[in-house]
This record gives structure tokens, C-alpha cells and sequence, in this order.
């Protein structure tokens, strides 16, 4: 196989809020989605927390980050940051 015909698998993005920078280079990342039930019908908000790698330690509790899967970095940290979409007032 040549180099040209082996393409790389797009990696997941995530839009979330940061709940926790307490960590060393790690923040936790809400992240929120709606799934319909399946008997009642109504939608429901579930929330996924992702630790993430926060190379400058730039985040704050409260923003709104975009965050990218990535090789596993520690036990629970296979996400990083991509760039903090809006900043906490």
C-alpha cells in the first residue's frame, strides 16, 4: 500500500462547558445532548463528562471549549483541546 491510498479517520470534535481545571494540564468537559425516549417520546438532556489535556492551562470553570479525540494520553484522558470558543464573563 502507498501512502497516498491510506487516509487517516476524521476525529470526533465536541463542544462542552468545563466544569473542573482543578488538575494539572486536565480540565473536565460537560457535554450535553438530547436523546428521545423510547416509550414517552419526550426528550431528554444527558450529559457525558470527557477529561481533556490543556497543554497552557488557559480554561476556566464555566467556559465553552471545543475539545478533539486523540491517542490516549493518560487512563481516563483521550480528548484535547482545540481552542475555547467563549470565555466565562
Amino acid at each position: 500500500m502507498s501512502t497516498e491510498t491510506i487516509t487517516r479517520k476524521l476525529r470526533k470534535e465536541r463542544v462542552g462547558i468545563v466544569t473542573s481545571n482543578k488538575m494539572d494540564k486536565s480540565i473536565v468537559v460537560s457535554v450535553e445532548r438530547k436523546e428521545k425516549h423510547p416509550f414517552y417520546g419526550k426528550f431528554v438532556t444527558k450529559t457525558t463528562k470527557l477529561v481533556a489535556h490543556d497543554e497552557e492551562q488557559t480554561c476556566n470553570i464555566g467556559d465553552t471549549v471545543r475539545i478533539m479525540e486523540t491517542r490516549p494520553i493518560s487512563k481516563r484522558k483521550c480528548w484535547r483541546l482545540i481552542e475555547v470558543v467563549e470565555r466565562v464573563k
